[in-house]
């Protein structure tokens, strides 16, 4: 009887929150306001949504670079807190791509020593075997031996990527986290880079955090959707059940600004303002003061529930409670 496969990600209502003072006066903006979810080894979530809406912070506390008010983070099973996994045992776990290729490596190390850095902190293998090991990473995201002895000076934005994906490969993650990883790149290179992370995926068996403003990229590397206003997942879905049947308007009004978009999912009506601030959110729904078929029961309360339209399939709106039977 073959055992079971944990997730290698789980995430149960995790908070995140910040004090900031003015003066006398002490308040707190909720970054991350209840969120969970479960990431699959060789599985990619697109995480989506407008700047401010909290994805980096979630990002952040995941990597454990911030601490979570509440909540729980387990990696592989285990709760990513120091009693279980320490802090090095967290890093080797989960690696991150950052959005900018070049401020993320270090100008003055060739690759050699980026590469070699990681290689030496967590003791992967003996000294006489470091060059080995660099020509290989090298090698897996398509780099010749000799960008070894270069600076990051000498690469393209595209080559600089993936180097940064070889200095994440190096410590052998089960998690990838990418904050944005083609935005600061030209059209004709994101494509090569996406199609890198992909074929990276289904080689090593990788689970894949992909957050990004780009619907185009996400539809196209990601196994399930999740789009996350101020703070909140509003929707989660299969790509296609998110892509082909949004349910809560926010999706709409992001498919909506994507053209062409809108002739697959229906009609949808572009966001007018900005999002609420996280430190004054209006009540009830989040998203009630942009959202063009708000009624009474969006303006109270705590917010909608979670309502299940259909196996793998969710979104928290009111207008869904109204028209799914319980």
């Amino acid at each position: 009887m073959s055992e079971a496969i944990l997730p290698a990600l789980t995430v149960r209502d995790l908070h995140v929150q910040y004090s900031l003072r003015k003066g006398l006066q002490t308040r707190i903006l909720r970054a991350v306001d209840g969120v969970s979810f479960t990431l699959q080894p060789g599985e990619c979530l697109g995480l989506v949504g407008e700047s401010g809406c909290g994805k980096s912070s979630l990002a952040q506390a995941i990597m454990g670079i911030v601490e979570p008010a509440s909540g729980s983070i387990e990696i592989a099973g285990l709760p990513a807190d120091k009693t279980a996994i320490g802090g090095l045992d967290r890093a080797r776990a989960i690696q991150m791509v950052f959005q900018d290729p070049y401020s993320s490596l270090n100008p003055r190390m060739t690759i050699r020593k980026t590469l070699a850095g990681p290689l030496h902190l967590h003791r992967l293998c003996p000294p006489s075997e470091v060059e080995d090991r660099i020509r290989t990473l090298l090698a897996l995201v398509g780099l010749e031996p000799d960008a070894a002895d270069r600076y990051p000076h000498a690469f393209s934005g595209g080559q600089r990527q993936r180097l940064c994906i070889a200095r994440a490969l190096a410590v052998e993650p089960r998690i990838l986290v990418c904050d944005e990883p083609v935005s600061a790149l030209d059209v004709s290179i994101r494509a090569q880079i996406i199609n890198l992370l992909l074929r990276l995926k289904d080689e090593l068996g990788l689970a894949l955090l992909m957050i990004s403003h780009d619907l185009g990229v996400v539809e196209h590397m990601s196994d399930r959707i999740a789009v996350m206003y101020l703070g909140r997942f509003v929707e989660e879905g299969r790509w296609d059940q998110v892509l082909s049947r949004p349910a809560h308007p926010y999706t709409r009004a992001l498919l909506a600004s994507v053209p062409g978009a809108t002739k697959a999912t229906g009609p949808g009506r572009r966001m007018t303002g900005e999002a609420p601030s996280a430190l004054r959110p209006p009540p009830g729904c989040a998203f009630h003061p942009r959202c063009a078929e708000a009624f009474e029961p969006c303006r109270t309360g705590s917010g909608p529930p979670v309502t299940m339209l259909e196996e793998g399939h969710c979104a928290r709106c009111h207008l869904l409670t109204e028209r799914v039977p319980a």
